[in-house]
């Protein structure tokens, strides 16, 4: 090799960094410092070589780009790599007549797991389902990480979106597997959205987007499958954040409410009991349908905020009948997973109970079952700190989630109630039937109350009252009212049937 050519003429340094072995075997890098030694008529007469070890450098700059690039739980492709690598495989897809897909997957409900079993848990789950959706592609294809529970496959080189819709289907299978942690089994589900080039859209931006919205779709239709993206989900996407964004005011606006439904003793048809239920009119969209609004809030994170609002207003409107001589009934009060997983919760309930003048006896919280999920001893421990205040807990939808007997004797209980879904089917379906007389016998041996809500025509009241049922709640007795109409309705007695 001739010097020029080592050399470019124009040049007169030449900067080069290579790996190199020292006679130690330790590879280093090293970068090379080259420049050309003419004379005064400007031939070459040799070439100065400054050599470095920059290996620490250029070990730093590796890992800052790793860091930069991948997702440091997982290991997989973070946001920023994954638009680059989908822009790739668009344009592979324009240049060689193929098809790209994108495909959005969210964990369904993962947010309980975090709430109820810790966010180490949660991180362990989510290393096992990066490990089982990288198993469900190819290697050419991408996995990555999007942040929290959301990931993002990008299927490159497609014939047909057909096959978009197969690998859809192998994830939902390989998440629904069991995963087994510290020898506990664990029960997971996925939203896809699917979207891709060419046919929606050949941005990247717009590309993700459109698998967003197909992603919710999925989710408003029960989960635990997948959905297309169609023109019309753009609108449905806008009416979201609408809805969002009217939430986030809602507080403030004083949009929210509460009404109660009674809870009827079936031995004298007085009123025992109510429960506070939230509602929303809002001066845009009217009155929104729970169902509608709180998962909503429960995805945009607010639930927790609009949770301690509930509690106060109802402890308020507790005292409020408590003093106007309505003294024996009795509050329940829905209690997300998220509140009692905050530590400072029974201090703050201890101080809202002192504050409002709210009698802790005629107060009761409703939890469901997927919060007993959570580290056992600390649950145990926290709802028997709520039952040394004097306030009741009643488990709720009892037998629609992760059922266990042992629940019974191990948590600090009060009261156990009946889902609908049983008593709906009670008297047309044997085995639900059954069901709610093993319940009550249960509930009874254990000392504990039961309730059974859901109750709207007198075939179900009669079999309540043979089961052993003694108070219920249902539109049979009353819709949830105003705190008005339910006084009204405690000085009539209307409760009688």
């Amino acid at each position: 090799m001739q010097l020029s050519d080592l050399m470019p003429e124009r040049k007169t340094t030449l900067r080069q960094t290579n790996a190199s072995i020292t006679r130690t075997g330790r590879q280093i890098i090293c970068e090379w410092h080259l420049t050309r030694l003419v004379d005064e008529q400007g031939r070459a007469i040799g070439v100065a070589a400054l050599v470095d070890d920059v290996t620490e450098r250029e070990v730093a700059r590796s890992e800052l780009m790793r860091q930069a690039n991948y997702d440091t739980l997982t290991g997989l492709p973070n946001r920023l790599l994954a638009n680059d690598r989908l822009n790739q495989a668009v344009k592979y897809a324009r240049r060689y007549k193929k098809s790209a897909a994108v495909l959005f997957v969210d964990l369904d409900m993962f947010k309980h797991v975090n709430d109820t079993m810790g966010h180490e848990w949660g991180d362990r789950l989510l290393q096992q389902v990066s490990i089982r959706l990288q198993s469900c592609v190819r290697e050419q294809d991408t996995v990555a990480r999007l942040g929290g529970d959301e990931f993002l496959v990008i299927l490159a080189g497609l014939n047909t979106m057909v096959d978009a819709e197969l690998v859809a289907e192998k994830i939902l299978t390989s998440v629904a597997m069991p995963f087994v942690l510290d020898g506990h089994n664990f029960f997971l589900s996925a939203s896809i959205g699917i979207t891709g080039f060419p046919g929606d859209q050949e941005d990247v931006g717009v590309l993700l987007r459109n698998a967003d919205t197909a992603m919710y779709k999925a989710k408003e239709e029960g989960r635990n499958t997948y959905c297309f993206y169609t023109d019309d989900m753009n609108l449905q996407a806008r009416e979201r954040m609408t809805l969002e964004s009217e939430l986030r005011q809602a507080l403030d606006n004083k949009e929210l409410y509460l009404v109660y439904q009674p809870q009827v003793n079936l031995l004298d048809g007085q009123v025992v009991g109510v429960e506070a239920l939230l509602r929303w009119r809002n001066g845009a969209l009217g009155e929104v349908e729970p169902s509608i609004f709180i998962p909503v809030a429960e995805s945009a994170g607010m639930i927790d905020l609009i949770g301690s609002w509930v509690l106060a207003d109802a402890c308020r409107q507790l005292t409020q009948w408590y003093r106007q001589g309505f003294d024996q009934l009795v509050l329940a009060v829905n209690v997300s997973s998220r509140q009692l997983r905050d530590e400072g919760f029974v201090e703050n309930l201890q101080i809202l109970l002192r504050v409002s003048g709210c009698p802790p006896e005629r107060l009761k919280l409703e939890i469901t079952e997927s919060t007993l999920l959570a580290d056992e001893q600390q649950t145990r421990i926290t709802l028997e700190k709520i039952k040394m205040l004097g306030v009741g807990v009643v488990l709720d939808d009892f037998g629609v989630g992760y059922s266990s007997l042992s629940y019974l004797s191990k948590y600090a209980f009060n009261t156990l109630k009946i889902d609908r879904s049983f008593v709906q089917n009670a008297n047309r379906r044997s085995e639900d039937a059954s069901l709610c007389r093993a319940i009550v016998a249960m509930a009874r041996s254990l000392n504990l109350q039961v309730i059974a809500e859901g109750v709207e025509c007198k075939e179900q009241l009669e079999f309540l009252k043979e089961a052993g049922v003694t108070i219920v709640q249902g539109f049979l007795y009353s819709r949830p009212v105003t705190a008005g109409q339910l006084e009204r309705l405690l000085v009539a007695n209307e409760m009688v049937l």
